[in-house]
């Protein structure tokens, strides 16, 4: 039995197809937001489908997860991206404690019970200083490509101090540090820096190791390693971070026993 799971994320949307009887990924794939989210769901599913020699009505069930969910109309279920985030992460690290997820418009802090259950949670989705699209503004602002930035961090030697807790005061003082002649280096270190104290707030004491990293900033270089800095603690990134929460709705997807 094939089954789908689709995450419309903030920035992106991606879909994971599933076989059940074998657990196995047959196809995945990711495309840019927009405005026809149903749409371009439905494109990029059909697109997978016919790299695997299928067609929709070979797709027994799917579940939407992410910003989006709500959204997806040809998914039979919509689940949260904390529960299908732990679902995807566990498939591939069994034995995980703690779910540092970062995406392009929230953080989220899941731990997880012996059992693999969602225990609680912590999210930052009020300003998107501690996101993804920090980040992405950050490059912009400096003219560099947002997966350049880690190596730029890895040559500061004095990481800026930045204190605004907003996205756009964040802006105005890298401006301000620009004008003052402060480096890129600097300022960029300055900003996994600042983005990794959010963690150590979310976090609100000791997080249970082993801790995964998912989610699309996993995939910016020095992000981890500021993390782990700033936590004091050794976490592991997944396998394929923005594919988590798309993997782990196809799970679920395939676990319904009826739509």
């Amino acid at each position: 039995m094939i089954v789908a799971g689709i995450d419309g994320g903030s920035r992106t949307i991606k879909v994971v197809l599933l076989e059940t009887s074998s657990n196995t990924v047959l196809a995945s794939g990711v495309c840019d937001q927009g405005i026809k989210q149903e749409l371009l769901a439905a494109a990029l599913l059909d697109k997978l489908l016919d790299g695997i020699g299928r067609r929709k009505t070979d797709v027994a069930r799917i579940v939407a997860t992410g910003y989006a969910r709500h959204h997806i109309g040809l998914a039979q279920r919509a689940i949260t991206e904390i529960t299908c985030h732990a679902a995807g992460v566990l498939r591939q690290m069994p034995g995980t404690m703690t779910i540092l997820e970062m995406g392009g418009q929230d953080s989220k802090l899941i731990r997880l019970d012996s059992d693999g259950l969602v225990r609680d949670f912590s999210m930052n989705d009020r300003c998107a200083a501690g996101t993804g699209r920090f980040l992405e503004v950050v490059a912009a602002r400096l003219e560099v490509r947002l997966q350049d930035l880690g190596n730029l961090a890895a040559r500061s030697q004095s990481p800026a101090n930045i204190s605004s807790t907003c996205v756009v005061f964040a802006e105005s003082e890298i401006i301000g540090l620009l004008a003052d002649g402060v480096c890129r280096e600097d300022i960029v270190a300055g900003v996994q820096r600042s983005i990794s104290q959010r963690i150590i707030t979310m976090a609100a004491g000791n997080p249970e190791a082993p801790i995964v990293f998912t989610g699309g900033v996993a995939l910016v270089t020095g992000m981890k390693s500021a993390i782990e800095t700033a936590l004091g603690k050794t976490i592991v990134a997944a396998p394929d971070p923005l594919m988590t929460g798309a993997l782990g709705a196809a799970i679920l997807a395939g676990r319904m026993q009826t739509v």
